[in-house]
């Protein structure tokens, strides 16, 4: 055997492992976009409920508005007679009203949280059992 076929040799089998190396490295990039696919498969149909607290965010609002007047004041950084003007202005000259499920007091109050707490619309969408998009608008 003279050092030609040795180096035909060693390049072969260089050639193999480099095959072997891409065929491994494709599998498990076959593997992984499956897993992945078959994650937000599962994501879309099983579908489990994220907000299922007891108290909801209108509940919130009016065991707030039912409860001690200090109570409004310490959680929306207003007291419950400026609350209500802010209700009667926002309808009368600012035009707003409630959405197809959020009534203006809650849409309020979730303003005024935020003011005074400084949470995110994540946060405030747990605290109120609703959708960030819904916190949002």
């Amino acid at each position: 055997m003279n050092h030609d076929d040795d180096n035909e040799d060693d390049e072969d089998e260089i050639k193999q492992q480099r095959q072997m190396l891409i065929t491994q490295a494709a599998g498990i990039f076959v593997n992984t976009a499956i897993a992945g696919a078959l994650t937000i498969i599962e994501l879309l149909y099983n579908k489990m409920p994220y907000h299922t607290s007891v108290l909801t965010g209108a509940d919130w609002v009016r065991e707030l508005l039912a409860g001690h007047d200090r109570r409004i004041q310490s959680e929306l950084g207003v007291h419950k007679e400026i609350f209500q003007e802010l209700l009667v202005s926002l309808t009368h000259s600012g035009g707003i009203g409630p959405s197809k499920h959020v009534a203006l007091e809650e849409k309020l109050t979730i303003f005024l949280y935020i003011c005074v707490t400084g949470i995110t619309f994540g946060h405030a969408g747990e605290h109120f059992q609703c959708a960030t998009d819904t916190i949002s608008k």
